[in-house]
């Protein structure tokens, strides 16, 4: 299936966000890529988003580029994993899909605890928006409530939105609206953000 927005009999609508079409932005230290996968408003930059929802292929360690006012949620999709240094404490990260949330703004290195990995972000403007981020393994009903999207991302093999009819692979996404609901099957890992803002 095709990216694009997707209607039921019902007339519930789907955006469907493939990771084939995402373009991948190095960083400017040169550690490694980022693939957005979602972000309001859209097309905003780094500066002026409200939310922001990516995925990005770290090769080596460093100190993170600061977002002043901004939350962070991150978890391990792939690799051993890596120790944060935040405001001068440590968290070792080498468990896969354990959401950590900590301030975007604070003082943060990162240090690869044994070769690359592939991290899931999801970033919001402290105040103006809020993410709660789930992790969903088997079938499960969701339901968006009033005032918030949910953003559904296939970390690990294969996810369907059964109402909607759409398939999600690896890396894939679905947005859905306030007031929608459908039941997810999941064979594999998939990320539910719910934000609201």
């Amino acid at each position: 299936m095709d990216s694009g927005r997707v209607e039921t009999e019902d007339r519930m609508a789907v955006e469907v966000l493939r990771a084939a079409e995402r373009p991948a932005t190095p960083w400017l230290n040169g550690g490694g890529v980022t693939r957005e996968v979602a972000g309001f408003p859209a097309g905003a930059g780094l500066t002026e988003f409200l939310w922001r929802v990516s995925l990005a292929d770290v090769g080596q360690g460093g100190p993170f580029s600061r977002f002043e006012g901004v939350d962070r949620v991150i978890t391990v999709v792939e690799g051993a994993g890596m120790a944060l240094t935040v405001a001068g404490r440590e968290h070792r990260l080498a468990e896969p899909y354990r959401p950590f949330a900590f301030p975007g703004d604070a003082d943060t290195g990162c240090e690869l605890l044994a070769g690359p990995v592939v991290d899931f972000n999801v970033m919001t403007r402290r105040g103006r928006a809020e993410a709660v981020v789930e992790i969903a393994g088997q079938g499960r009903a969701v339901a968006v409530p009033e005032g918030a999207v949910l953003l559904a991302v296939c970390l690990a093999g294969t996810a369907s939105l059964v109402g909607a009819g759409v398939r999600l692979d690896r890396f894939d996404a679905a947005l859905l609206r306030a007031g929608e609901e459908d039941r997810l099957e999941v064979e594999g890992v998939t990320a539910l953000v719910t934000i609201r803002h």
